[in-house]
C-alpha cells in the first residue's frame, strides 16, 4: 500500500477579500458648505472689484494682463454661489476668437469639450481657489457651466453669476445680445483689455464702446485697472510699456502716410471724370 495522495483544490486563490467603499455623492448645499474662501486684496482697485461685484447687477473689468481681472472675478463667483442664497449656478461666456495667425481649426467633441481649451484660464483659477476635486464636482453638477457667445440668443439665464470674457473680442451687436440675457437675481462680470483687441476691424470692439456708454449708468459699475497694479510678474509692466509705445508710433506712422484724394480720377485735360459725367447728365435732362 502506497502514502495516501493529498488531494488539493484545482485553483487555490492567495488573494485577499476585496473590501469595496462606496464614496458618498455630496448634494449641492454639502458640495457648498465644504468649500473654504480666503482672499487677500493686493491693492485698492482689487478690493474696488470685489465690492463692485457685490454691490452691481453688472460689472465692467478692464486693464491690462496680469492685474488679477479673471481670478478675482472667479474668486467673488465662487462666493457669491456660496452665500447669496439666489444665485445657483455660474456661467462663462467665452469669445472663441483665436489669437491673431494661430488658428486651431475644427474642434471634435461635445461642446465642453470644445470649449475647454477657451475656458482654461477659468478652470485653473477655480482650482486655485477651491481645489482641482471641488472644480470637477461643481462642473460634473453644472453648476459651474460653459456657453459660446453662439447659444446666447434666446435664453434668459436666472440666479446666476455670469462672466464674460474677452470683451474686447466681442461685436458690439453680440455684446447687445450678451447684455440682454440678464435675467432675474443675476450678475453679470464683462473683462477685457483695450491693448489685445483680436479682430479684424478693432472699431467693432465692444470694449470701449461699453466704458463709453455705460459708465455713469446705475446698477452698473465700472472698474479700470491700470499698469502699475500688475502683480503676476514685475516684467509684465515693463512688457506691456513696450508694446504701448510700439503701438503709439505705428498709429503715428501710419497717420502720417499720405492718403490719395477722393473723386480724383482725372482724364485727359484734367477735367474730374465725375463731373465731366455730372454735366452731361444734366445736358441730357435739361435740354
Amino acid at each position: 500500500m502506497g502514502r495516501p495522495r493529498k488531494v488539493t483544490p484545482e485553483f487555490e486563490s492567495t488573494a485577499r477579500p476585496v473590501v469595496r467603499t462606496v464614496k458618498k455623492v455630496l448634494s449641492k448645499e454639502e458640495l457648498l458648505t465644504s468649500i473654504r474662501l480666503s482672499i487677500k486684496c493686493k491693492n485698492e482697485t482689487q478690493k474696488k472689484l470685489i465690492n463692485t461685484i457685490k454691490d452691481n447687477d453688472i460689472t465692467i473689468c478692464t486693464g491690462p494682463a496680469g492685474t488679477g481681472k479673471t481670478f478675482l472675478s472667479c474668486y467673488e463667483s465662487i462666493n457669491q454661489l456660496k452665500n447669496n442664497n439666489l444665485i445657483n449656478k455660474i456661467v462663462i461666456v467665452k469669445s472663441v476668437t483665436t489669437l491673431k495667425n494661430e488658428e486651431i481649426g475644427f474642434l471634435k467633441g461635445s461642446l465642453e469639450e470644445k470649449m475647454e481649451p477657451f475656458v482654461y484660464s477659468f478652470i485653473k483659477n477655480f482650482e486655485k481657489i477651491i481645489g482641482l476635486d471641488l472644480t470637477n464636482k461643481l462642473k460634473g453638477e453644472n453648476i459651474i457651466e460653459v456657453l459660446p457667445i453662439a447659444y446666447m440668443r434666446g435664453i434668459n439665464i436666472d440666479n446666476a453669476v455670469v462672466i464674460i470674457d474677452e470683451v474686447q473680442n466681442i461685436s458690439i451687436d453680440n455684446i447687445r445680445t450678451i447684455l440682454t440675457r440678464l435675467g432675474e437675481n443675476s450678475k453679470m462680470i464683462l473683462l477685457g483689455d483695450i491693448n489685445q483687441i483680436d479682430m479684424k476691424y478693432k472699431k467693432d470692439s465692444a470694449l470701449e464702446f461699453l466704458i463709453n456708454n455705460f459708465k455713469n449708468t446705475s446698477n452698473i459699475g465700472l472698474i479700470e485697472f491700470n499698469n502699475s497694479e500688475i502683480i503676476r510678474h514685475p516684467l509684465i509692466i515693463k512688457i506691456e510699456e513696450v508694446f504701448n509705445n510700439y503701438d503709439k508710433s505705428n498709429n503715428v506712422s501710419k497717420a502720417n502716410i499720405p492718403k490719395p484724394p477722393k473723386g480724383r480720377i482725372i482724364k485727359e485735360g484734367g477735367e474730374n471724370i465725375w463731373l465731366r459725367k455730372l454735366k452731361i447728365f444734366f445736358k441730357r435732362t435739361f435740354k
